[in-house]
């Protein structure tokens, strides 16, 4: 984050005394991004904050991997994917490098337990559901259509008012509106296509008592990615005020107002976040291209540097039925091979001026691999659909 918050009670100047009505001290903590040279914000916590009692470990869901090899086109059918109730500790793997990881769970109405993920910021796109996010900066509330921003190391947990489908995205980095959007001190500019208002922080404090709090602490080995059960002697919800440009947000799909123009725009118009080695995009229902003589539907185009996942989530698919897309699904075209929709789709965008539809991109710079997810719910004759041996056409959606 870029704008300054301010929530509860701190003292005037920082790094000075911070005391209760009885006079007792509060212990501040520094939260900072790149080794205080970034973002950054100060707690005040009524407990220690390194006062653990324990640690063991933690057994993370199965993370294996599996290469995308022989390379080739692959279509998840995510909706099919089975997942446990838990928002953090039923996420199941579906593609994932060593920048970034996408998972899929769909919740039940229990909570979370107390979590925090040390080894990037989360960005979790809600699919469908609602709730809270309850963290150590304050609750979010989260709705249908939200990307919810959790900085790396924040302790929350997830609270469903509903069942919800959510979709992590954790990277191995931050993840943050694209620097092209940012004025040199971080505002963002007239030609971004959202701006402050749209990005929704905690509003208060919460407080929670406890002795012998679990927290789940996924973090970074030389093995990988490990998880740990840290037990710490005071509730983590403490936090009595903060201040600063580091806290959790969420930004929903609403309030981004698509890029359009006269013939066919390229994906980056469609950019809303990036972290290191990879971007996050939405493509959105909008009017398309008004040249007399404009392809709505994309060119085929080679992703010569990066892997391109597109997540349906919502639109009008009745013009599309057979193609074996639908909403939930995935579609995965990796770098080396060139895609685009199918022949027929292409004269039959002609003279089209809006496009129905709802999907979140990750274009990745490095080869995902896939996840034991990813392998359970696989359409396996998508690859050949473009040559008519599939069974089903292949995707045409505006940017497949």
């Amino acid at each position: 984050m870029v704008h300054y918050r301010r929530i509860g009670t701190v003292p005037p100047k920082r790094h000075t005394q911070h005391r209760d009505a009885e006079g007792r001290l509060y212990y501040e903590e520094l939260m900072g991004e790149e080794g205080f040279s970034s973002d950054s914000s100060l707690l005040y916590h009524r407990g220690v904050p390194s006062a653990i009692v324990a640690s063991e470990v933690w057994e993370l869901r199965d993370q294996t991997r599996t290469p995308n090899h022989p390379l080739k086109p692959r279509h998840l059918r995510l909706h099919d994917l089975e997942t446990g109730p838990d928002a953090v500790t039923d996420r199941r793997l579906v593609l994932g490098n060593n920048d970034v990881r996408i998972s899929y769970v769909v919740t039940g109405t229990e909570p979370s337990p107390l979590y925090r993920n040390a080894t990037g910021d989360e960005c979790v796109y809600v699919e469908s559901g609602s709730g809270v996010v309850e963290t150590v900066f304050g609750a979010i509330g989260y709705r249908t259509g939200d990307y919810v921003l959790v900085p790396r190391a924040t302790t929350h947990r997830w609270v469903p008012a509903e069942p919800s489908r959510l979709y992590p995205i954790e990277a191995n980095s931050h993840v943050a509106p694209p620097k092209r959007y940012l004025s040199r001190y971080g505002q963002l500019l007239e030609h971004a296509p959202y701006c402050e208002r749209d990005l929704h922080g905690p509003d208060d404090v919460l407080l929670a008592d406890g002795a012998d709090v679990d927290v789940l602490v996924k973090h970074r080995t030389s093995a990988g990615i490990v998880g740990t059960r840290m037990t710490y002697a005071t509730h983590p919800f403490d936090v009595v005020g903060w201040d600063g440009c580091l806290y959790p947000y969420t930004f929903n799909l609403e309030d981004y107002m698509p890029i359009t123009g006269k013939v066919h725009q390229p994906p980056p118009v469609h950019q809303v976040f990036e972290g290191h080695n990879f971007v996050v995009c939405n493509f959105l229902p909008r009017k398309v291209d008004y040249h007399p003589l404009a392809i709505p539907v994309p060119y085929y185009h080679s992703n010569v540097d990066s892997d391109e996942v597109m997540f349906y989530v919502g639109g009008d698919y009745e013009a599309r039925k057979g193609s074996g897309i639908g909403i939930g699904s995935i579609s995965l075209h990796p770098g080396g091979y060139a895609h685009g929709p199918q022949p027929s789709a292409i004269e039959a965008s002609l003279g089209v001026e809006e496009f129905d539809e709802t999907a979140v991109m990750v274009d990745t710079f490095a080869p995902l691999d896939l996840g034991e997810g990813a392998l359970a719910v696989e359409h396996p004759a998508y690859a050949w659909t473009w040559a008519g041996r599939g069974g089903d056409d292949p995707a045409v959606f505006s940017n497949s």
